[in-house]
């Protein structure tokens, strides 16, 4: 079928070409951008902590002095561990999704800015708590009896500690972590081994390469190490487990405060800590569906308006001999150059408006793949709204045809 014909017929209807053509364009730059950014938060919400979720629980205590730290944290370790189906009690500082207690600067070098590495998150973890997080080993040792010592700031001096892969990768690409150094302003730190991953409290806070920069610190319990405890027991006790073990604080340490909102399982923290992100999902994709739905309606009511309007035309070629499947590529072929036309300008829109998200709220360049992919929906999506009407042209008898007027 000869293009030229379709050409001519399209500038002598400028305005409604043009109009659909627009809506195209704006479809596509709103379809490439809302789909990267339900990609970015779904990615997001599955990041993998790296923890045992299913069986971990939190349960926080303040309103304590530190100089009563040692007294609360041997009460409430001693409790806790009496509770019907705990497996396990141990101090931790943080956990995943939960407040954040520990992000700090680091360096390569002592008290310097010039060789820094970035800011990560220090989960402080007493005696049992690595082996209750369920964290995975992938390089190095684990931390033995004599790495946990007693913090004399928020950290202990010469700490030997464990690195997220994630921040191996990042701080010393291409080479073995394993007896690296780096420093916290003037506190020292020892990589002994790698974790295969651990996520940070707050993954929305840091960029999409930095959610997982973490470094696990063993720590004697006493100091910066008190008031949060690591619980373990299997998924099936657990709420269970962490419903008596609230309860029992004010038996346990009745000098206490229980926080109720931060003492919970770690997926009901998950839940709670990506429940904006769910709603953000669910918005952008009644957005790519509406928006799809009202470009489909606005193809399939100008292809009817112009069956409508070419009804002698297409009698008059049927009468000359041209098919049905001619009448219906026609149509399909029309649409398929108005759809091309507003990708074209599509693809720029979607450029420029991710260049505004950019600078607005720093998200990541859009993946040049993205617009192939939009304007491969938008092409199905125009051929499959202008099907019913091209039908509908074909299927118009030529003797009806050429009697109208």
């Amino acid at each position: 079928m000869q293009i030229r014909p379709i050409l001519a017929a399209l500038r002598r209807h400028r305005l409604a070409t043009l109009l659909i053509a627009m809506e195209i364009a704006l479809a596509c730059a709103v379809l490439c951008n809302a789909c990267f950014l339900v990609a970015q938060r779904w990615n997001l919400i599955r990041i993998d902590s790296g923890v045992d979720e299913s069986a971990l629980a939190v349960l926080s205590v303040n309103g304590f002095e530190a100089s009563q730290a040692a007294d609360v944290n041997a009460r409430m370790l001693a409790g806790l561990r009496g509770i019907a189906g705990m497996q396990s009690v141990s101090l931790i500082n943080q956990v995943p999704f939960g407040p954040q207690a520990g992000a700090a600067g680091i360096s390569r070098d002592p008290g310097s800015f010039k060789n820094k590495i970035g800011v990560v998150d220090f989960v402080l973890g007493g005696p049992g708590t690595y082996e209750a997080l369920g964290l995975k080993l992938v390089e190095g040792r684990l931390p033995q009896a004599d790495d946990y010592r007693a913090a004399t700031t928020f950290a202990p001096p010469d700490a030997q500690v464990l690195v997220s892969r994630a921040l191996a990768d990042h701080a010393w690409p291409g080479e073995s972590p394993l007896g690296k150094e780096f420093w916290c302003d003037k506190l020292h730190f020892r990589v002994i081994g790698v974790v295969d991953h651990l996520a940070r409290a707050h993954p929305h806070d840091w960029g999409p390469q930095a959610v997982e920069w973490t470094v696990f610190t063993p720590v004697l319990p006493g100091g910066s190490l008190a008031g949060t405890y690591l619980l373990r027991a299997n998924p099936a006790d657990l709420p269970r487990v962490l419903h008596e073990a609230r309860d029992a604080v004010a038996k346990i340490a009745p000098d206490v405060v229980l926080d109720q909102e931060n003492s919970r399982t770690i997926g009901e923290l998950r839940a709670d800590y990506f429940k904006s992100d769910r709603i953000m999902i669910d918005l952008l994709i009644g957005v790519i569906v509406t928006m799809l739905g009202v470009t489909a309606l606005g193809i399939v009511g100008l292809a009817s308006f112009w069956v409508q309007q070419r009804r002698r035309q297409i009698g008059i070629r049927r009468a000359i001999g041209a098919t049905r499947g001619d009448i219906l590529h026609y149509f399909q072929t029309e649409n398929f150059l108005i759809v091309t036309g507003g990708i074209v300008l599509g693809m720029v829109l979607a450029y420029g408006l991710n260049l505004l998200l950019m600078s607005q709220y720093e998200l990541p360049r859009l993946p040049l793949f993205y617009l192939p992919i939009g304007a491969l929906v938008l092409w199905g999506l125009g051929q499959l709204a202008v099907l019913g009407p091209a039908l509908r042209a074909a299927a118009v008898p030529p003797v009806v045809a050429t009697r109208s007027g």
